[in-house]
């Protein structure tokens, strides 16, 4: 059943996501920033963001590497990125810090090997939302082996863990169109965001 819901979700959904996702994030990189996407997955996304950014430079990090990725994958352990300190322009999460055992040791690794975070995620708000969240998790990853923690933040948590690791939300985008009607009123409504983050001097 997984994979038919899976391949029923990528034929109605998935393409319009990704499409509108890479226009949203590459209107936000600099355009020749160099990237390092965490949790890329098959790095779609990135792909089509490449296209858009041609002198951007996009590698990934992955716990499970697909052998069919668009972009250089490397594996890690989910929580330590292996690169040194200001390796990247930009660090993106998409989708993925939901996902993660702690996602505070993630947004601080973000920082240490970043000077700008851009963040894709949901925020837990409104009725049933941890059910529609839960419910998409599913659809989309329940064919690749991704184990699914189910962290969603409300914004007063998000804002808290960005506080905490010395990250300033300099723009945040709420209103993302992913999703046509009908699916826009399960899987659309408030529960997506994209903020882009910079450091800021932790006291």
């Amino acid at each position: 059943m997984a994979v038919t819901v899976e391949a029923l979700h990528d034929k109605l959904l998935f393409g319009r996501r990704v499409k509108i996702l890479a226009g949203h994030l590459a209107g936000l990189i600099p355009p020749q920033a160099r990237v390092l996407d965490v949790g890329c997955g098959d790095g779609t996304i990135d792909r089509l963001i490449s296209e858009q950014l041609p002198r951007v430079s996009i590698q990934g990090i992955d716990v499970l590497v697909r052998p069919d990725a668009h972009i250089p994958v490397h594996s890690f352990d989910g929580i330590n990125i292996p690169y040194p300190d200001a390796s990247f322009d930009v660090v993106m999460f998409v989708d993925a810090l939901h996902r993660t055992d702690d996602p505070l040791l993630s947004l601080q690794e973000a920082r240490r090997v970043g000077k700008m975070i851009l963040i894709k995620d949901y925020v837990q708000k409104g009725f049933m939302a941890g059910t529609s969240l839960r419910l998409m998790d599913w659809i989309g990853k329940s064919n690749h082996g991704v184990v699914l923690p189910c962290n969603y933040w409300s914004q007063a948590q998000w804002d808290a863990a960005f506080d905490a690791v010395g990250l300033k939300r300099v723009e945040m985008l709420t209103s993302l169109g992913l999703y046509a009607a009908p699916a826009s009123w399960i899987f659309g409504r408030s529960l997506h965001f994209i903020s882009r983050l910079e450091r800021e001097e932790i006291t």
